[in-house]
């Protein structure tokens, strides 16, 4: 019987050959990568059946690397991981179309359970955070009630690397776009989520998660 295909996705080195060991007894790993852009671009080539990613990566994270994955493929089958126990995560990750949510503290436990029921079409959720996002959710955490959802994907892109310390210029050259318009996503941001400056809009994008600290 044909083993299922798994992409992993971590930018903890120690983390990831950790999971390596405990995937490949079940599954066919087809790739190990330490950053969200390398997940996409890899995931493309060779269209795993399952992949497993952080959240906390580093280029782009594990969220906007999800929204990607989905609009290439939406019927790819994604397991987010987390060291965070915050509902928001888990309730953004699910709202993005991930068939599993697991904390990376319990991953040798849950993962591979995590991703069985991916491949069945089912949805896993951590019990260690369960009752805590489904309450969340019927407190009206929706995606309008996130101030990340008023960014676009260009926006949130560009606000992770202002906090992983890039110039302007240097995401201009990375993204294929000019300097003035890295600075006019910015001002958009700022203007959006109230911000006043760039120290304050990089401490916003380090509380919520934009990247990993």
């Amino acid at each position: 019987m044909k083993r299922p295909r798994i992409l992993l996705a971590d930018d903890h080195r120690l983390v990831a050959e950790g999971l390596r060991s405990l995937l490949q007894r079940e599954f066919d790993l087809v790739g190990v990568v330490e950053d969200g852009r390398s997940l996409v671009e890899t995931a493309r080539k060779l269209l795993p059946d399952v992949v497993v990613a952080d959240i906390g990566m580093p280029v782009l994270n594990g969220l906007e690397a999800l929204s990607q994955l989905k609009k290439d493929n939406p019927q790819i089958k994604v397991v987010m991981m987390t060291m965070h126990r915050e509902p928001a995560y888990a309730r953004r990750a699910l709202e993005a179309g991930a068939s599993g949510f697991v904390l990376k503290h319990s991953a040798s436990e849950e993962l591979i359970t995590a991703i069985r029921a991916a491949i069945e079409g089912k949805t896993y959720l951590t019990p260690a955070i369960a009752a805590e996002v489904f309450r969340d959710m019927q407190r009206g955490g929706s995606p309008s009630a996130d101030p990340m959802s008023s960014l676009t994907a260009r926006q949130r892109e560009v606000l992770q690397m202002l906090a992983e310390g890039l110039s302007a210029k240097e995401i201009a050259a990375q993204l294929n776009i000019s300097t003035r318009t890295v600075e006019f996503h910015k001002y958009q941001m700022m203007e959006a989520l109230g911000i006043h400056n760039s120290a304050e809009l990089i401490h916003y994008a380090l509380k919520h998660g934009i990247t990993p600290m």
